[in-house]
């Protein structure tokens, strides 16, 4: 192998440096295959992934279409199953039409993209709005958490064409003031992107998420975005909206336009989770009472939906609380900088209502019992 040019021995130098910083300050992220641990860090709130009917539609489909779609949605990669889900999904939500993507991320930057213009984005909303907002290259402003007070004043001052938030937030768990946000947008002109990933499937009537709690589905002014792999136990994401916007996407959206389709097997298990989902009222009295005892375990504030997120103190503290859990058969999420908006580090703990009772329960004792003594007192939010 030929020596490398120094210019080029020192960019891996200085990356090297930069990840012992990372490791020094608690910093390092690892992936790890799944094992047998109880979960409390996935996303698949109503234990859909694994539900026979979702993966019975899956094989069907992998039998059919086989592995990939085989080239993007404008090519060779819609199926009837991927018109069908759009349908569905928009029925589902209020929603005039839908449009589906590869990820959530890729939803989100589609989705800010074509609304061009001025983004004001909530300070705790996904990265992946603040990624969009930031590589649009236009102006972008945020505000400060669920601040209605700071919203106005920002409104005035910015002019946004998108105000981007999520319906329940994906780091601390809690819920958008959605009604109260809508009516300053709607009187400021701008439109309001509504991420609703912790949302679909797990609040709202029949799990349609937030903007329909709300009473605010169908609103002209609202675009609903959301991902696949939260409650419906998929993968994909999904914009949904007037059909203008859903013209415009297909014409102009490159991260619909270059991107491959989701395979025709996962939106046909995502479809079936929907169906189960809308009929899961059960499941999700379940989640919120699981929520509630979790929070009331760990001195959280009660979650709006299956997402809590206790303080532990700064990044090492976290890393050992989630270490001392794994080591006693539990999977935690681990938030750290820059993952947390305001810098502080926690574990994530996420409610699966497919874990059975009595390993839920034994789970929250083992990480009541492994918390650190700094993080020992209710978090201040």
């Amino acid at each position: 192998m030929p020596p490398s040019a120094p210019g080029i021995a020192a960019v891996w130098d200085r990356l090297g440096r930069k990840a012992d910083l990372r490791a020094k300050a608690g910093l390092t992220r690892t992936a790890r295959p799944r094992d047998t641990a109880i979960d409390l860090a996935g996303n698949d709130y109503l234990g859909l992934s694994r539900h026979p009917a979702v993966l019975s539609a899956a094989s069907a489909a992998l039998a059919e279409h086989g592995l990939g779609a085989g080239g993007s949605r404008l090519v060779r990669g819609t199926t009837d199953l991927h018109e069908a889900f759009e349908t569905e999904f928009a029925r589902h939500t209020g929603s005039e039409t839908a449009v589906l993507y590869s990820s959530g991320y890729l939803a989100n930057l589609g989705a800010v993209a074509a609304l061009t213009g001025p983004v004001l984005l909530d300070a705790h909303a996904h990265a992946s709005l603040h990624d969009a907002a930031r590589l649009t290259g236009g102006r972008s402003d945020t505000f400060a958490h669920n601040d209605l007070d700071d919203l106005q004043r920002q409104l005035l001052a910015l002019r946004p064409s998108i105000v981007a938030i999520e319906s329940v937030y994906s780091v601390l768990g809690d819920a958008a003031p959605l009604r109260e946000i809508h009516a300053l947008t709607s009187a400021h002109g701008a439109l309001l992107l509504v991420d609703e990933a912790h949302a679909i499937g797990t609040i709202g009537p029949r799990g349609a998420g937030g903007v329909t709690a709300a009473g605010l589905a169908g609103d002209p002014g609202i675009v609903v975005t959301a991902t696949l792999s939260k409650a419906l136990g998929a993968a994909g994401g999904i914009v949904a909206g007037p059909a203008t916007l859903r013209r415009h996407l297909h014409d102009t959206g490159r991260t619909f336009v270059y991107d491959t389709a989701p395979p025709p097997a996962v939106i046909a298990g995502a479809s079936a989770a929907l169906a189960i989902a809308r009929e899961s009222d059960a499941a999700r009295t379940e989640l919120a009472r699981r929520a509630a005892r979790a929070a009331a375990s760990l001195g959280a504030p009660a979650p709006a939906a299956g997402v809590l997120a206790p303080a532990a103190g700064d990044a090492r503290a976290a890393t050992g609380w989630a270490a001392r859990c794994a080591e006693r058969g539990v999977a935690v999420g681990c938030f750290r900088p820059p993952s947390t908006p305001d810098h502080r580090s926690r574990l994530r703990i996420t409610v699966n209502t497919g874990v059975p009772t009595a390993d839920f329960d034994r789970a929250l004792a083992v990480v009541a019992e492994a918390r650190p003594p700094l993080a020992a007192s209710p978090p201040v939010l």
